[in-house]
C-alpha cells in the first residue's frame, strides 16, 4: 500500500521547482493533489497531467496567496474538490528576491513577508478548520529554508520570513496536536533548477565543494521529506524542522 493512499493534499506554488517535485511525489504515493499556482498556469496544468499519468487525480487552482482572502478561497476549493476532505497541506509558495537591506523599502519587505509568511498563516488556519470539522486529523508542512538559521547576504526579508515560518509551525503544532493535526517544516538547502549553474556558476561550485553529499538537492528530495511527514510513518512527529541539505549545515564555519 502506498504511503498516502486515500489522502487529499493541497500543494501551494506547485507549478514548478520544489512544488512540482512535492506534487508528483504525493501522487506517486497515492494522494489526490490540488496543484496551486499564481501565474504559472500552463506549468501547473502540466504537473496535473503528469499526476493523472501516474493514475492519480489532480486539479489546478489559481490564487494570489499574498491576499488573505485568496488563501482561504483556495483551501475551500481544494476541500470541495476533495469531497469535503483535506488531509494534507504543503505551504510551498514563496518568493526569494535578492536585495540589500540598505535599499529595501517597507513595501519590498511586505511583499516577501505577505507571500512567504502571511500566506502560511492564512492557508494553515483555513486548512485546520477543514481538518477539525472532519475530525480525521491531518498534516501541515511548511517549506522553510536553511536560511532560517544561516542567513545569506541580501536576503534579510527572506531569511526573516523563513525563520518565522519555522516558529509558526512549532506554535501551530502546540495548539492543534490534540486534534490529531501535525505541523512541521522542511528546510531545503540549495535545490537545482534549470539554468541555475549558468546563472550562478561560482555559487554552485562553492556549494558542490562544501556539501558532504557532493551534489545539489533535487526537488524530489524535498518531495520525499514531505511525503514522510504527511504519512503514517511520521504519526508521532510534530513541531519539527526537517533539514534536507546534503549535510551542508553540519560543516564547521570556522
Amino acid at each position: 500500500m502506498r504511503l498516502l493512499e486515500g489522502q487529499v493534499a493541497l500543494v501551494t506554488g506547485a507549478g514548478g521547482g520544489i512544488g512540482r517535485g512535492i506534487a508528483l511525489r504525493f501522487a506517486e504515493q497515492g494522494a489526490a493533489v490540488a496543484v496551486h499556482c499564481r501565474t504559472s498556469v500552463e506549468p501547473a496544468r502540466e504537473v496535473a497531467s503528469l499526476v493523472e499519468d501516474l493514475g492519480g487525480r489532480a486539479v489546478v487552482l489559481q490564487a494570489d496567496l499574498a491576499d488573505e482572502d485568496e488563501c482561504r478561497r483556495v483551501v475551500r476549493e481544494a476541500a470541495a474538490w476533495g469531497a469535503g476532505r483535506l488531509t494534507a497541506l504543503v505551504n510551498n509558495a514563496a518568493v526569494q528576491p535578492v536585495q540589500e537591506l540598505a535599499g529595501m523599502t517597507a513595501t519590498d519587505w511586505r511583499t516577501v513577508v505577505d507571500t512567504n509568511l502571511t500566506s502560511v498563516f492564512a492557508c494553515t488556519q483555513a486548512a485546520v478548520e477543514v481538518m477539525r470539522e472532519r475530525g480525521e486529523g491531518g498534516s501541515v508542512t511548511h517549506i522553510a529554508s536553511i536560511e532560517a538559521s544561516a542567513p545569506a547576504p541580501a536576503h534579510a526579508h527572506y531569511c526573516a520570513s523563513k525563520a518565522a515560518v519555522v516558529m509558526h509551525a512549532r506554535s501551530t503544532a502546540l495548539e492543534y496536536g490534540s486534534h490529531g493535526i501535525r505541523v512541521n517544516t522542511v528546510s531545503p538547502g540549495l535545490i537545482d533548477r534549470e539554468g541555475l549553474a549558468q546563472a550562478w556558476p561560482e555559487g554552485v561550485e562553492r556549494w558542490q565543494r562544501a556539501v558532504p553529499l557532493g551534489r545539489l538537492g533535487r526537488a524530489e528530495d524535498i518531495g520525499d521529506a514531505c511525503v514522510f511527514l504527511a504519512s503514517p510513518l511520521a504519526s508521532w512527529v510534530t513541531g519539527h524542522d526537517l533539514v534536507v541539505d546534503g549535510g551542508i549545515t553540519a560543516r564547521p564555519t570556522w
